[in-house]
């Protein structure tokens, strides 16, 4: 009896996650299409979307009962995998940063899946060893650190950093003591003239914009202006679905992806923003609830790392639109368009569902 009780607990707690899921995919979808009636913009993109969340939809359906234990020895290859195909995006990568392999129908985009194969690795390698050790940390800085410099180098900063809060994030659930903390946040003080060096010319135009937007208001600073004047056009409660004339227009470029919340701001208005930050806040609040509850370390250290990840990236796309964060260029999970992202937040669920499912009922 009290097996059958565990058991109807899990089944109605994981179904509240895939419903939550599903229900910010749904509203990504229902912007997605009233992006998709711009006037520089085609339907073909919302299409693509439906048919990278149907094969989301399988990968969770197929996987969802599976042993995410599994994962752990697996963890190392997938982890070599990933590195080859992040040196070859940089040999045969598509567009004006090689973040993309082409494929034919779509573009595949391996820092995406780098994100959910950083978590499971340094997951792995941490399990059973103590943070506290100069070795320890510095092998963990190594399984972060070239991924990061590859990625980096595409150049995709707005990844790279969410690869440094992935390390930040499952490191301190693992123990990481103060005077680590302390010494890596020195070590990156002293470093920054560095990586300033190496970022491209329109990263550094990027942070500078973002500290005087009118540094060049017709150029560099356009994004920025037209994203915080989209916003605030929206009022209290917006101007209506699919009636957004900023957006529709395009005064604002890239609606469809990196600005995506500023369609929601425009057409919801102050309510409609306060009803998403709300379900967002929900979603990651259950994600916060499976770190809690579960038992096993390699498990607790993967939930932390895809809690960094949706969090982090929720937080710095609304910060790049509201120009609190540099534009970094960041998707807006489960919103914003692009199937690698999209196919592995569904993937990142499915773990969740199966961390639940092992750590309160089996």
């Amino acid at each position: 009896m009290k097996q059958k009780l565990q058991y109807l607990k899990y089944s109605i707690r994981e179904k509240s996650l895939i419903f939550l899921t599903y229900v910010l995919i749904f509203i990504g979808l229902c912007i997605l299409f009233s992006a998709s009636k711009g006037v520089i913009t085609k339907e073909g993109f919302f299409i693509k979307q439906v048919l990278w969340i149907i094969l989301g939809t399988i990968l969770l359906y197929i996987f969802r009962n599976s042993d995410y234990r599994k994962l752990e020895k697996l963890s190392y290859l997938f982890y070599f995998l990933t590195l080859f195909l992040l040196i070859l995006v940089l040999i045969k990568g598509q567009g004006r940063a090689s973040r993309w392999i082409n494929l034919g129908w779509f573009y595949f985009q391996p820092s995406e899946f780098a994100k959910l194969v950083i978590i499971l690795t340094l997951s792995s390698y941490l399990s059973g060893r103590d943070i506290g050790k100069f070795s320890t940390l510095l092998v963990s800085l190594i399984i972060v650190g070239i991924p990061f410099l590859l990625v980096f180098k595409q150049p995709n900063l707005g990844t790279s950093i969410i690869f440094i809060l992935i390390f930040l994030g499952i490191c301190y659930i693992s123990g990481m003591t103060r005077k680590q903390l302390i010494g890596l946040f020195l070590v990156f003080i002293f470093l920054s003239p560095v990586v300033w060096i190496f970022l491209e010319d329109y990263q550094r135009e990027r942070i500078l914009t973002f500290l005087n937007p009118m540094r060049d208001p017709l150029g560099k600073g356009y994004n920025l202006l037209q994203s915080i004047i989209t916003i605030g056009s929206g009022g209290f409660i917006g101007k209506g679905y699919l009636k957004g004339t900023q957006t529709k227009l395009a005064f604002l470029p890239e609606y469809h992806t990196d600005f995506i919340f500023c369609v929601i701001a425009e057409e919801f208005g102050f309510l409609g923003v306060l009803i998403f930050i709300f379900l967002y806040y929900y979603f990651l609040n259950r994600i916060w609830e499976i770190i809690c509850n579960t038992r096993y370390e390699f498990g607790r250290l993967v939930a932390t790392g895809i809690f960094v990840m949706f969090a982090g990236q929720f937080l710095i796309n609304l910060g790049m639109a509201c120009g609190v964060f540099p534009i970094v260029g960041l998707p807006l999970p489960f919103i914003s368009y692009g199937g690698s992202s999209l196919v592995v937040s569904i993937l990142s669920i499915t773990i969740l569902s199966s961390i639940e499912k092992y750590s309160t009922y089996l």
